[in-house]
């Protein structure tokens, strides 16, 4: 028997595959099909989608909190209000949403999260795979660091369309520039160290057998 632990775990990161999944799909089916001009639009063809995700992530952190999930809280924490806050920075802020760089960061963490989501599957089943493993830190790193600068970019973008009487959400902008500096440098240190561990346990799994 299924405990319900299981099922819901399995259940959650299979919604969250297939969301990714057909928002990926989406926007490279929009842009074969319109070009240049599907970058613009991005936002209103898969923002309902990819806010419902990024919502349903907050409870990611309960899992792990919880022990329903291994992983490391910290960098899934920061990861989590990060992508968070810039969406709700997208959602109130309609002049940035037509921006090609939106698009990008989209593209970035549907690629980010469907390396991730077949990973955590796998986990689930007690069938671990070395090569997912490998590309879910060998390939997910970089791209991280790589979604932390266009979110650099979106930020300052959002910058020159802010009034200038709202000097205070301008500072909170800057100040969360520097916070994201530092919270991705932390990420991405604990996911190397996270990254160690599992390919160690997976290779003393591999050598006695």
């Amino acid at each position: 028997m299924y405990s319900f632990r299981l099922v819901y775990i399995f259940s959650y990161n299979l919604f969250q595959f297939c969301g990714h999944t057909w928002i990926l799909a989406n926007t490279i089916a929009r842009f074969f099909t319109f070009g240049q001009d599907a970058l613009a639009d991005t936002f209103y063809s898969v923002g309902f989608v990819m806010s419902l995700c990024q919502l349903l992530s907050i409870l990611e952190i309960f899992h792990i909190a919880d022990g329903i999930e291994k992983a490391r809280l910290l960098p899934r924490f920061i990861q989590v209000i990060e992508k968070n806050i810039l969406l709700i920075m997208v959602i109130i802020l309609e002049e940035i949403q037509s921006k090609p760089v939106v698009c990008v960061q989209f593209f970035l963490w549907n690629i980010l999260d469907l390396l991730r989501y077949p990973h955590e599957l796998l986990c689930v089943m007690e069938r671990p795979s070395i090569a997912m493993l490998w590309s879910r830190y060998s390939l997910w790193i970089p791209l991280y660091i790589l979604s932390v600068v266009f979110e650099g970019v979106i930020i300052c973008e959002a910058l020159q369309y802010l009034e200038p009487s709202a000097l205070h959400l301008s500072s909170l902008l800057l100040l969360y520039l520097s916070l994201l500096a530092v919270g991705g440098s932390v990420t991405v240190w604990q996911l190397l160290k996270e990254r160690k561990h599992h390919l160690e346990k997976c290779y003393k799994r591999k050598q006695k057998k």
